[in-house]
């Protein structure tokens, strides 16, 4: 992907709100799930309110490759200083898809991670893994005509959690997708197959269904590897419809 072109579209039509979808409860999990203690305090209390998006919202900003720097997708050497971060070198790569199957293009991707000791670059975090000076643990991405993504970065570790007595996340990477405006924002996060923490994690086994789950797993993809360099994975990120991704925020509806 050339992060030098712009792909900006200006005067792009915006189409018609889609009808309120309610939540598949199958699917989702509950607001509060006690095994995940941080829910106590996360779960609405009071029933929730809909407030109207003002139009400022829903139509704009558009998104084009001119915002993107030269490294934004690449984690590997957006941070580094004097040498590469340490760490499995991955691809994760994919497509943003609509409930029909149809590649979404122009959408903001960013992503956010731990580095592979399982430490994030934030303040708050005191896990005793090392902080890597080289590596930043962020970046970001745009979809092109056929909604396609593509970065490269370290695979993170797992880390400890304060939950119960011994719980541990698996590796992850959060994500979070922009549609034509700030407030149509959705938050995710990609696991990796055939990590035996999966089934162990709090958060995961909230999901009721194995189909919510298994949508949050990128698959090892040896097709698109980089021979004695790099292992890629692929994920794909499905906004709407029965095969839609668990997404964090998308609590109201389809």
């Amino acid at each position: 992907m050339d992060g030098q072109k712009d792909f900006r579209i200006r005067d792009r039509q915006i189409p018609a709100q889609p009808e309120f979808v309610a939540r598949d409860r199958s699917v989702h999990p509950p607001a509060y799930t006690p095994e995940y203690k941080t829910t106590y305090l996360r779960s609405p209390q009071r029933a929730l309110l809909s407030l109207q998006n003002s139009l400022s919202e829903i139509t704009g900003p558009l998104f084009g490759h001119g915002e993107l720097g030269p490294l934004d997708n690449d984690l590997i050497l957006n941070y580094a200083k004097d040498q590469e971060p340490v760490g499995p070198r991955i691809i994760v790569h994919g497509h943003v898809l609509d409930g029909d199957g149809k590649g979404v293009p122009h959408t903001l991707v960013e992503f956010w991670q731990a580095n592979a000791g399982g430490r994030y670059r934030h303040k708050n975090d005191s896990y005793v893994a090392a902080i890597d000076p080289n590596f930043g643990g962020c970046g970001r991405t745009i979809t092109d005509e056929n909604g396609y993504y593509y970065f490269r970065t370290i695979r993170p570790g797992p880390y400890p959690w304060r939950n119960f007595a011994s719980s541990w996340r698996p590796a992850h990477i959060h994500f979070s997708l922009f549609g034509s405006g700030f407030a149509q924002r959705l938050i995710t996060q990609l696991y990796f197959e055939g990590d035996p923490l999966i089934p162990l994690d709090p958060m995961i086994r909230g999901i009721p269904s194995e189909r919510g789950r298994e949508s949050l797993v990128a698959l090892l993809d040896m097709n698109a590897q980089v021979q004695l360099d790099t292992l890629a994975y692929r994920w794909n990120i499905v906004l709407r419809g029965s095969r839609q991704t668990l997404f964090e925020n998308k609590l109201q509806g389809n």
